[in-house]
């Protein structure tokens, strides 16, 4: 591979490796319990709360931090961005393994997993907006397959089925951005189904809006949290293109999530405004309210914007962080910790520790399989025999 350096021999035995090895273990162990003894036996789901951390964390959250594929490749080949070419394989290898585990993780919380393709074998459920987020899901995990599918084709020496597949990149582009538009806005518009549950400051008819905005600000972030990190662990498999074009990638992409930011910011009071709750921000959850408006999307704005103008990297790798932090907290602020407010505590849903043990080994599997893919398959360089084919 181009401008690649072997790293030196760390040895299996490394503190990441080790932490994750208990991880696998437990979450192996609490996935042989859920499947033989059933959801009871390690969740605190009920009837009054029968989502749970695995569809608020796991899927809300897992789907909007995995939108960095779409975001990245439609800006790349659709808005003419080259300079973003760089960062579209790792994006995309960020986006596929996201939603391939957010499937996963969805079949811990289906009572019967088993019966998941029976919506698209039995009947189509065409007015059910579940329906048409797993038909979407489903469909837009395929195109991620088939987008990162030229970086396994290489390392396999596939060339023409390799050729084959570079060429339905716009096709492929295009599919991602439709797809992702419909689910990431329709995971919001499933809580338009429950106004008595949701809040009033987070339920809003214009959730869907906010579900899709919010989701192209996770990518964006991702594309530069990711990065940062790759960077530091995976920097003797990255070729001179990415190198090169390191600084410039997270410069764009933390100007582009400033300015998302800014105007997230705005049309959430529209959503307040509309509902004419100004009076609820002097109530805990108002409080709470403020908290994610200034401190998850105010915040990483401004910072990302000190960022760009004083070149500050450091800056722009803490708003990221920051940025992140808050789709994680709005997401869970919609599904879990704002809904069912009207509840006494007592009768409230919190995660079981099997549960949160769970969802932390679908993020470790996540980290391990990307690791894996990027130590071996041309993400961060570029093949010797396509250096001039993008």
């Amino acid at each position: 591979m181009e401008n690649q350096t072997m790293a030196p021999e760390k040895g299996l035995m490394t503190p990441f490796n080790m932490i994750a090895s208990v991880i696998v273990v437990a979450g192996i162990i609490i996935t042989i319990l859920r499947f033989t003894k059933g959801l009871g036996a390690v969740t605190n789901l009920s009837d009054y709360s029968p989502w749970g951390i695995w569809i608020g964390f796991d899927l809300m959250v897992g789907v909007a931090l995995a939108a960095g594929g779409y975001v990245t490749s439609s800006a790349c080949y659709l808005f003419g961005m080259k300079r973003y070419h760089a960062a579209v394989r790792p994006a995309i290898l960020t986006g596929f393994l996201g939603y391939f585990f957010v499937v996963i993780a969805l079949l811990y919380d289906l009572g019967r997993p088993w019966r998941l393709p029976y919506p698209f074998l039995m009947g189509w459920g065409t007015t059910s907006l579940l329906f048409e987020v797993a038909f979407c899901v489903a469909l837009y995990l395929t195109v991620l397959f088939l987008e990162f599918s030229p970086a396994a084709l290489e390392w396999l020496g596939l060339k023409k089925a390799r050729n084959l597949a570079h060429k339905l990149t716009i096709l492929l582009t295009i599919l991602g951005v439709v797809l992702s538009t419909l689910h990431q806005s329709s995971l919001g518009a499933l809580f338009l189904a429950a106004p008595s549950k949701l809040h009033p400051l987070w339920y809003t008819p214009y959730i869907p809006v906010y579900f899709f905005v919010s989701s192209v600000i996770a990518g964006l972030s991702m594309v530069i949290f990711e990065g940062s990190i790759s960077h530091k662990a995976l920097h003797h498999r990255m070729g001179k293109e990415y190198l090169d074009n390191h600084d410039g990638l997270t410069l764009g992409f933390a100007k582009a999530a400033s300015m998302v930011l800014a105007g997230y910011f705005t049309i959430k009071w529209v959503g307040v405004a509309a509902g004419n709750h100004w009076g609820l921000l002097s109530t805990g959850y108002g409080l709470w309210f403020l908290v994610e408006m200034f401190g998850f999307i105010a915040l990483p704005s401004l910072l990302y914007a000190v960022g760009v103008r004083e070149k500050k990297y450091g800056v722009i790798k803490v708003a990221s962080v920051i940025a992140v932090l808050g789709i994680i907290v709005n997401r869970l602020n919609v599904s879990l910790i704002c809904f069912n407010w009207h509840l006494p505590s007592s009768e409230r849903y919190f995660p079981s520790w099997m549960e949160i043990v769970v969802s932390v080994f679908m993020v470790t599997l996540i980290v391990l399989a990307f690791r894996f893919i990027a130590n071996r398959m041309p993400i961060f360089d570029t093949h010797p025999d396509y250096r001039d084919n993008h």
